[in-house]
């Protein structure tokens, strides 16, 4: 009897991704994720949310943590945590605004001048406010890491004016406001899972792609990418998310220490990931061709895609959005 690899995989999570918690001597929670082993967040995970909740629960609930697309993509494991096979997993926030609109509100281009402004705005009311909009359709909101500024690289031209962005085919996240945003600035913007990336650069199928410096890094997208920039355009961040009704089915000891350990490991990525982008971008400019964005042209961009923040005032609401856009002018 023929069995498609996706029923395979749906088999796989429920067995395998979720150990609901019984009273035996030893628990288990399962924790998945795209990112690779060595990006900040995965590190964060093993090297201190493992071991920090197996110190505070004195060993009686431990982790088992499937990094780089192990259990699959981001939309498998976003899938999973929702169908509850899965008790948690850890994601490109721009990914969920498919599921919850009003994360585009903190996806807005040219949005965040640097990294504290973002996070003072995500660790206060704004923030507060998305993750209820998350639990309304059964995502618990455990912290939000820096996935950070994200940056263009292609095989075709260096990228030293909006000019040359025409016509190139670049692949973004499945996020309405980032898709937008490269066709108001002239690109053809192409939706697609990061596990295709690399292939369909390779093979030319795409001209390029944007991401966050660690992340180019990471996935070798030097191999297939001639050209550089520091075009900044959006700073995206990671959800740490876990099914709503799963969780609060935990014993509150273990909810708490989840909550405990999570809030540890994510002061620690935030710290790393800052680092972490700083040596990516030093490597990279040794091994591509390097094209520095001036301030002017980075304002031609962002004026070039003014636009689409009025497309997501319809989509996430104005009130929020003009209150993203308020906070941020207080902060500068």
């Amino acid at each position: 009897m023929f069995t498609s690899r996706k029923t395979l995989l749906t088999a796989t999570l429920a067995a395998l991704a979720f150990a609901p918690l019984s009273a035996g001597a030893q628990d288990k929670v399962r924790l998945a994720g795209n990112f690779e082993i060595a990006h900040s967040s995965s590190v964060a995970m093993e090297q201190v949310f493992k071991p920090e909740l197996a110190r505070l629960t004195k060993n009686a609930l431990q982790v088992d943590l499937f990094p780089a697309m192990q259990l699959g993509g981001a939309k498998e494991n976003v899938d999973a945590v929702r169908a509850g096979s899965l008790l948690m997993t850890w994601t490109g926030a721009a990914y969920m605004s498919r599921i919850v609109t009003e994360l585009e509100a903190v996806s807005l281009p040219f949005l965040f001048p640097n990294r504290e402004i973002a996070f003072k705005v995500l660790d206060g009311n704004i923030g507060k406010l998305l993750d209820q909009k998350m639990a309304d359709k059964n995502f618990m909101v455990l912290g939000w890491m820096e996935l950070g500024s994200r940056n263009i690289t292609n095989s075709k031209r260096p990228i030293k004016t909006m000019e040359d962005l025409k016509g190139l085919k670049i692949r973004l996240q499945p996020n309405e406001t980032h898709l937008a945003t490269f066709r108001a600035m002239g690109a053809n913007a192409v939706a697609m899972d990061v596990k295709e990336l690399y292939s369909a650069m390779e093979q030319k199928v795409l001209d390029g792609q944007e991401n966050p410096f660690p992340i180019i890094r990471a996935g070798r997208y030097n191999e297939v990418q001639k050209y550089l920039s520091n075009s900044g355009h959006f700073f995206d961040f990671i959800l740490i998310l876990a099914n709503k009704k799963s969780f609060e089915a935990l014993k509150p000891e273990y909810q708490k220490a989840i909550r405990d350990a999570m809030n540890t490991a994510v002061a620690s990525q935030r710290a790393a990931a800052a680092k972490q982008d700083a040596e990516a971008f030093d490597e990279l400019k040794k091994k591509m061709e390097f094209t520095e964005i001036s301030p002017a042209v980075r304002e031609a961009m962002r004026k070039a895609s003014a636009g689409v923040i009025d497309e997501v005032k319809k989509r996430a609401g104005a009130p929020l959005v003009d209150n993203v856009l308020a906070e941020v002018a207080k902060l500068k």
